[in-house]
């Protein structure tokens, strides 16, 4: 059992208030309570943020190979706790062990943390326009708010960039797993951050993220979450015009063009919408494919249907885990019974666990086929092992239906050629496509169009996004 009743404030372990409100943490493959952590007050997020505030005037001016020589410390130190934070993904929101924990989770966090140390080498933080110098500067005191389903993901991508950019920051880690996120703070603690440069405090989103988005002495909030918990920050951080980021929804389309490899393109967008048990923002959740072909497809989705085992996280031969919440979990129920209701084919699936699993968030992995756009299971973003096929009847109209969504996070292109994939990536209103089964690049840019967010992480982009520009005129003689 992991009680934690500490935050990381000013570069010292505190303890939560004798009175603070107990979060279970709870075990979804076992629905068993596995630890707990305790709810920050707003006492606590204004130490942190305080903290956070003195210590940027120092870290702010330090110089680049500093902070790069502290990245190289934090690899050093995450290398050791690899495998402590597998364990803990594991454990908290239920990813397979061995195929995504240590596979995928763990280490998109150490990519993170190269990406950006190698980028900030050759950023150009300064350079010259005639007799202006343009300098790239810290933006400030950073809130970093972060979700459950990839939780080191979406912490590295964030406190990279802010520490290679000189920013000091206060993470609060989702309160449904928060184990790995004590070990990441427990490793910047080893690495040697400067105290208050990184700071941790737990607590329910809906409590402590307002705080932090609405504190005088917080200069960008940068979110990771639903649509509403991302207008909930803009609303709270207008009245001081604040930075904010935002990389929100999505209901992806995965575009099946005329003349692609059917059997490699179904196959390969049923086994990748079923990755980390549908749990990602960018899924390719509505799969387009040619109406004359609609027979072929639904054979194809099931077969490959059989690859995907649902299980045991610890079982080395499990590729889909448990739901990571209950409350996530009766929210996939409602929308595969939605799914059935409103006519969509049910090709394989459906509501309940899968037989065998008496316990747990376990969801049946589910395929609905001759979808339109105007059902639910189209629309809204199920965040679950569930897969929705809808027929076109040519290229122009699945376009169309790609682009109908108040989304606009991924997209997803199989073509005939490359050249054909990538006259249609251009059409389709997304912030990323992927072109015949590419994956994805810790280098490139991370965000979407619409609903989906407001700027971009990852790589140079994501570097960007912490930074302000300033224009120093008369910096040249004559």
């Amino acid at each position: 059992m992991r009680e934690d009743t500490q935050f990381f404030i000013d570069g010292k372990w505190v303890d939560a208030d004798a009175d603070a409100k107990r979060l279970a943490v709870i075990n979804p493959a076992t629905g068993e309570e596995a630890g707990s952590v305790r709810q920050a007050g707003e006492a606590d997020v204004n130490r942190a943020i305080e903290a956070a505030r003195r210590a940027f005037r120092g870290f702010s001016r330090t110089l680049l190979h500093e902070r790069l020589e502290l990245l190289d410390e934090i690899c050093v130190e995450y290398e050791k706790r690899m495998g402590d934070l597998a364990d803990a993904i594991t454990e908290e929101m239920g990813a397979p062990h061995k195929k995504v924990a240590v596979a995928q989770q763990v280490p998109i966090g150490i990519a993170h943390l190269k990406t950006a140390r190698r980028i900030a080498a050759d950023f150009p933080f300064e350079e010259h326009l005639g007799r202006t110098l343009i300098v790239k500067e810290p933006v400030g005191v950073c809130a970093l708010i972060t979700p459950w389903n990839w939780p080191l993901n979406q912490i590295t991508c964030k406190v990279a960039p802010a520490l290679v950019t000189g920013c000091t920051m206060v993470l609060k880690p989702s309160e449904l797993a928060p184990f790995s996120a004590r070990i990441f703070a427990e490793i910047l603690e080893h690495s040697g951050v400067p105290a208050g440069v990184f700071n941790m405090v737990h607590g329910d989103g809906a409590i402590v993220g307002p705080w932090m988005s609405s504190h005088p002495q917080v200069d960008m909030v940068s979110l990771t979450g639903s649509a509403r918990a991302g207008a909930s920050v803009s609303k709270n951080a207008a009245d001081s015009i604040k930075v904010v980021s935002l990389e929100l929804g999505g209901k992806s389309a995965n575009v099946i063009l005329p003349g692609a490899d059917l059997k490699r393109a179904v196959a390969h967008g049923v086994v990748a919408m079923m990755n980390n048990t549908g749990q990602s923002c960018n899924a390719p959740s509505r799969m387009l494919v040619p109406a004359e072909r609609i027979d072929e497809v639904e054979a194809i989705a099931v077969a490959a249907l059989e690859r995907v085992t649902v299980g045991d996280p610890r079982d080395e031969a499990t590729t889909v885990g448990p739901i990571a919440n209950a409350r996530q979990y009766e929210r996939v129920q409602t929308l595969i019974q939605k799914g059935i209701d409103e006519g969509a084919k049910l090709l394989a699936g459906g509501t309940g666990r899968p037989e065998g699993i008496e316990r747990g968030y376990f969801a049946r992995p589910t395929i609905f086929s001759r979808a339109n756009n105007r059902m639910t299971i189209a629309q809204e973003e199920i965040f679950g092992p569930v897969l929705t096929i809808i027929p076109y009847r040519d290229v122009d109209e699945a376009i169309d239906i790609a682009n109908d969504t108040t989304y606009g996070l991924s997209g997803y292109v199989y073509g005939e050629t490359l050249d054909q994939a990538r006259e249609v990536a251009r059409q389709l209103r997304t912030g990323m496509v992927h072109l015949n089964g590419a994956p994805g690049d810790p280098s490139a840019p991370f965000g979407g169009y619409k609903q989906s967010g407001v700027g971009r992480e990852w790589g140079e982009y994501g570097i960007e996004e912490f930074l302000e520009t300033k224009a120093i005129m008369g910096s040249q003689s004559a």
